[in-house]
């Protein structure tokens, strides 16, 4: 006897559906199973959340929010994000301006009146979101986190401390990171709202989101769940220092879970709070940066998929005392990556792009221990000869990996400390390894200024702009060293 046609297609569809429910869970395990192994290895302490086709296949905490009371981290546990922060920034501004309120191709004087018109005059709110305003990043400026991280300003108050500073290039010639361009956006918010950024914020994305675990972070608030913010130091974690979160304000002061970190997503597909071509104008791709472009508030890049050809990703990572994050979204598939860590900086670009791996059936590398956490603890402990021989010891090792930015964190760990002679080794062992970085001549160069010499200074600074035309730290640093 011959099933119906609708009974034949209906156990199709049972079955196709086991199917792919099936490999999620799969993809799902892999997943666990490789942020477990850098979690083991001391490479992500936090909270992470991964969807694929617009589902979410896995969420999950690891390691501890709280390691003096040993809290563990959760789906809910509360996280600064730093950086991310900016997409919410540029998505308010876009919206003042779909609703007329603002021009985003006049210059910022037209809405900060008191801004130093030298500079002012030039820079639109476009050349603000993109990052090539030409206005210094305060947070690279000289002794920044010395003097001035610690200490809570007003927007108007803070804006004073950079804004007489001179362009460093024409707007809109070239990329160049600025935190300062992102903390006048939040400034040019409040003047043409009449509100604080934390409330226009509040009122035109938490609440209508129901984000309700996400906002503006106050360090004096008590805020149920949130994660304490730690840094590396070799093996050793410490409490990471107190930065006033009125300084990184629109470029960096919020927080939230990887679960409101997703309804931000899933709203981004929608016309919800813009329109649709509002909406396109965050993701179009403006400027070159790094390996792609950047939109308003997120990175834009072609990614290299293997044999499953290149996929469209929309990023952004941020970093800020004691936490690490990223962002990292394929439109196309509505596939999604949140990963909150909060023990400082480490490899969450590595970890989602093996996590892409595993979403799209690719081959992908299990994590390596660090062999600059071991070089560390011998540098700093026991000296140069140690570290060397621990050097020699492990380098070819299978189990462990020399990672070009861990190395370059040990380094300035070293150098901070006034270990200057650990601190040369370190960068040395990093620019043999990783001889065509122009960062870590830059480094090698100011190791070699601190312990004095200035020939070897200027050798390693003038390779760091040769490999790096883009390194403008390097060209004032070694403009200085040729004055001399």
């Amino acid at each position: 006897m011959k099933k119906p046609i609708k009974l034949i297609v209906l156990s199709l569809f049972v079955f196709v559906f086991a199917l792919n429910d099936a490999f999620a869970q799969d993809k799902a395990k892999q997943i666990e199973e490789l942020i477990s192994k850098y979690n083991q290895y001391g490479q992500f302490n936090g909270a992470a959340l991964v969807a694929e086709n617009g589902k979410i296949i896995l969420k999950k905490g690891f390691g501890s929010a709280n390691m003096e009371w040993n809290i563990p981290n959760q789906t809910d546990t509360k996280f600064r994000l730093g950086s991310i922060s900016k997409q919410f920034t540029a998505f308010l501004i876009v919206k003042l301006a779909e609703e007329g309120k603002i021009k985003l191709d006049v210059p910022i004087t037209i809405y900060l009146p008191d801004y130093p018109k030298a500079s002012g005059d030039k820079v639109t709110i476009h050349h603000l979101l993109t990052h090539t305003s030409g206005i210094p990043n305060y947070t690279s400026l000289p002794n920044f986190f010395k003097d001035k991280s610690r200490n809570p300003y007003t927007p108007e108050e803070f804006v004073k401390t950079f804004s007489n500073l001179p362009l460093e290039f024409t707007p809109g010639e070239k990329f160049n990171y600025s935190n300062s361009g992102y903390f006048l956006l939040g400034y040019i918010i409040e003047k043409v709202s009449g509100k604080s950024y934390e409330q226009y914020l509040q009122e035109n994305i938490l609440t209508p989101l129901k984000m309700v675990n996400s906002g503006y972070d106050h360090a004096d608030v008590i805020l149920k769940n949130r994660a304490a913010g730690y840094e590396k130091r070799g093996k050793k974690i410490i409490n990471s220092p107190y930065l006033d979160m009125s300084i990184p304000y629109a470029a960096g002061s919020l927080y939230s879970t990887v679960e409101d970190l997703y309804l931000w997503d899933q709203a981004l597909y929608t016309n919800q709070l813009l329109s649709s071509k509002s909406m396109e104008s965050l993701f179009s791709s403006y400027i070159k940066a790094g390996k792609g472009s950047y939109g308003y508030g997120w990175f834009i890049e072609e990614a290299d998929n293997g044999p499953a050809g290149k996929v469209k990703v929309t990023e952004h990572g941020g970093g800020i005392n004691g936490f690490n994050t990223i962002i990292y979204r394929i439109p196309a598939d509505k596939n999604l990556i949140v990963l909150l860590n909060n023990t400082g900086g480490t490899v969450l670009n590595q970890i989602s792009e093996s996590i892409r791996a595993i979403l799209y059936n690719q081959p992908f590398t299990m994590p390596k221990m660090s062999l600059a956490l071991e070089l560390l603890d011998k540098f700093s402990d026991q000296g140069v000869t140690a570290g060397l021989d621990i050097y020699n010891k492990l380098k070819n090792d299978p189990a462990y990996a020399l990672l070009e930015s861990d190395m370059n964190n040990v380094g300035y760990q070293l150098l901070q400390t006034g270990k200057t002679k650990e601190a040369l080794e370190v960068f040395k062992i990093n620019a043999e390894t990783y001889p065509k970085s122009g960062n870590v001549y830059d480094s090698l160069g100011e190791a070699y200024l601190t312990d004095g010499n200035k020939k070897l200074a200027i050798i390693n600074y003038k390779k760091s702009v040769a490999l790096d035309p883009k390194n403008e730290g390097g060209k004032k640093a070694l403009e200085e060293l040729l004055k001399k």
